[in-house]
């Protein structure tokens, strides 16, 4: 088996590693346990991701459509890119479309406390439930307005 301690020694050769065994078909040598939890990990930073860029783009969604007069390419930008990320995302892992719709409403409040934040508009001046569909998030052509 590969010494464990080069996973807590050297976090990239210890990948590097694990890959060459996988690749030898060397199984027995493989750092099994420390695989299993690298992958539980892979799994949950896509979710986050996920989570934080729908967070970002549904923050700067609000920001344009409840302050017009300081839209700005900044901010045109940041919704691009965050639509850009969050399909290239679902295109790599298309099961966590399900997530994304289920995390929604949660990624809704989470970014309209962050617009409300960064605006110093009050909370209530949002909607309650989230006012975008997936379909909307995702599509490159859609801007809110009022």
């Amino acid at each position: 088996m590969s010494a464990p301690s080069s996973y807590d020694q050297d976090y990239y050769l210890w990948f590097a590693d694990q890959a060459r065994l996988l690749r030898a078909g060397t199984w027995q040598q493989l750092d099994i346990e420390h695989l299993a939890e690298e992958l539980e990990d892979m799994g949950k930073r896509e979710k986050r991701a996920l989570r934080s860029r729908t967070v970002v783009l549904l923050a700067h969604l609000l920001k344009y459509r409840f302050q017009p007069q300081h839209r700005s390419a900044s901010w045109n930008g940041t919704i691009r890119e965050q639509r850009k990320q969050l399909a290239e995302l679902l295109s790599d892992s298309p099961s966590l479309r399900p997530r994304l719709e289920e995390d929604l409403q949660d990624s809704y409040i989470s970014a309209s406390l962050l617009a409300a934040g960064e605006t110093g508009l009050a909370e209530t001046t949002f909607p309650e439930q989230c006012p975008y569909s997936i379909d909307q998030l995702l599509d490159q052509d859609f801007w809110p307005d009022l």
